[in-house]
């Protein structure tokens, strides 16, 4: 039997989440690899959430390496489209994953046990302004992030990737 006050599985506390957000480079690098693998190593029942937030594993092909890079990253449903944020926690530089995404915008999308392909799409200034608001809405710690960065955050749309007709 449970203890009524544990998180749900596949969740992050709000103190894990706080720990994270203080932590050094190198140690949140560390800590999204361990996320990524524990995310996918257990068919998205670990690792779906984190401070009540939804996440997805976001692979892209590394723009050096050529290399697949798994990440796991914040989402929202808007509509019919999922919607991600390249926030970085608020850097002044984008993360990794959406330089990546500039340079291949074919990526693997992963929801729980459910994977499909992907062609992101960067929302450009009309599209941002229009999907920002339902964002903060459902994360209003993305208003403190843009203004930490110093920089427009990317707004990201994952529209699923039509298998080709051969």
């Amino acid at each position: 039997h449970r203890c009524p006050t544990a998180p749900a599985v596949g969740r992050m506390t709000k103190a894990t989440h706080t720990i994270l957000a203080r932590a050094s480079r190198s140690a949140r690098v560390r800590m999204n690899h361990a996320h990524a693998w524990l995310y996918a190593h257990s068919a998205g029942r670990w690792g779906t959430s984190v401070a009540g937030h939804r996440v997805l594993l976001l692979t892209t092909t590394g723009r050096h390496s050529g290399r697949a890079r798994r990440t796991p990253v914040q989402y929202d449903r808007i509509g019919d489209e999922l919607a991600v944020v390249a926030a970085g926690g608020g850097s002044p530089r984008p993360p990794g994953w959406w330089l990546n995404l500039e340079a291949d915008p074919d990526v693997a999308v992963q929801i729980g046990a459910d994977t499909w392909d992907a062609r992101a799409e960067t929302a450009g200034p009309a599209r941002r302004a229009e999907l920002w608001p339902a964002l903060t809405a459902a994360n209003p710690s993305l208003e403190s992030a843009q203004a930490k960065a110093g920089r427009q955050l990317p707004v990201v749309v994952l529209p699923r990737r039509e298998p080709e007709r051969t």
